[in-house]
Formats: structure tokens, sequence, C-alpha cells
């Protein structure tokens, strides 16, 4: 399976898991994801998992990812965010 139906397959089961606004869907689907992982784990990049990242430091799960965004953005549209600790940047991107 290439990259882009691992994709669709991820978003799908984002969907199933309760993970409704359009935003964080959108903002998930157009974030590559794959540019954040080790090459190693790149065929992995839309598994719903954690994956490893430098220094010990994994990259959070799709799943966790779309759900603190989208906790983020019920009731606080048009705050600000300051991300610290992003690790490999991947919730920035999506954020």
């Amino acid at each position: 399976m290439n990259l882009a139906a691992r994709k669709i397959r991820l978003i799908m089961e984002l969907r199933r898991a309760g993970i409704v606004d359009t935003e964080v869907m959108s903002a998930i689907e157009l974030t590559p994801r794959e540019d954040f992982v080790l090459e190693t784990f790149r065929d992995r990049a839309y598994d719903n998992t954690a994956l490893p990242i430098d220094d010990g430091q994994t990259i959070s799960q799709p799943y966790v990812v779309a759900c603190m965004t989208e906790a983020l953005l019920d009731g606080f549209e048009g705050e600000k965010v300051l991300e610290i600790g992003t690790g490999c940047g991947y919730q920035t991107a999506v954020l």
C-alpha cells in the first residue's frame, strides 16, 4: 500500500475514532507526516501509532495529535497557542 492509500486509511480511522472537526481532519490530511519521521519508518508514517524519532523521542500517534488539536479548538477560536517541546514539529505543523 502506498503512502496516499495509507493516509486515506488513517483519515478514515480517525473519523471512526470520533475526530469530527473538519479543520482538524484537513490539517492532518494536508500535513505530510512522512516528512517528520525517520527514513526507516517512512512507510509507517500513516500508521496510527507513535514512531521513534531522534534522541530517544517519539512522534505522537496521529489520533493523539488530532484529539489534542480538536480539544484546543473547542472554545478557543481566534486564540494564540504557544507549543513548547514539539519534538519533531508535527504537532506544530498541524496547528
